[in-house]
């Protein structure tokens, strides 16, 4: 039974952990300038805490193998409301990574129209294979 609880108590851990890992993915998606390094470091973050969860995950159910309990722990009221707060936490989790994915399409639909209004200009040369300005280009010359 102690091995299920200190499952379950680390999982808690880990949701908090990322919990503020995701909150500062959102602060980062809603912010007028992301820092791409920060995001990504971020979700280098995410990734690593979520692996760890699945690996708590599966102790939390060989420890209920072990001990004979099954969620959400009826007649064990300790084991009942931590895992009462780890639904409530994933309930939240789940909320908040619905809105960071809109906020990323937001993102990404952004810099994607940017791209659109850059393309015409990719294609202009305003340099000859010679290395010398096209007299076609935007460049004028003082004389």
């Amino acid at each position: 039974m102690t091995k299920l609880l200190n499952a379950l108590d680390k999982m808690l851990e880990v949701l908090k952990s990322l919990s503020d890992v995701m909150a500062a993915e959102q602060q980062q998606l809603s912010s007028g300038q992301i820092n791409s390094s920060l995001l990504q470091r971020i979700t280098e973050d995410k990734s690593s805490l979520l692996a760890t969860l699945n690996f708590l995950e599966q102790l939390r159910r060989d420890a209920e193998k072990e001990a004979g309990f099954h969620a959400p722990y009826s007649g064990q009221p300790e084991m009942a409301r931590r895992w009462a707060a780890l639904q409530e936490q994933t309930v939240k989790l789940r909320d908040t990574n619905l809105h960071n994915g809109m906020l990323l399409n937001h993102q990404i639909t952004f810099t994607e129209k940017a791209i659109e209004v850059l393309k015409p200009y990719q294609t202009q040369k305003f340099y000859g294979p010679n290395g010398q300005a096209t007299s076609s280009g935007f460049i004028s010359r003082k004389v």
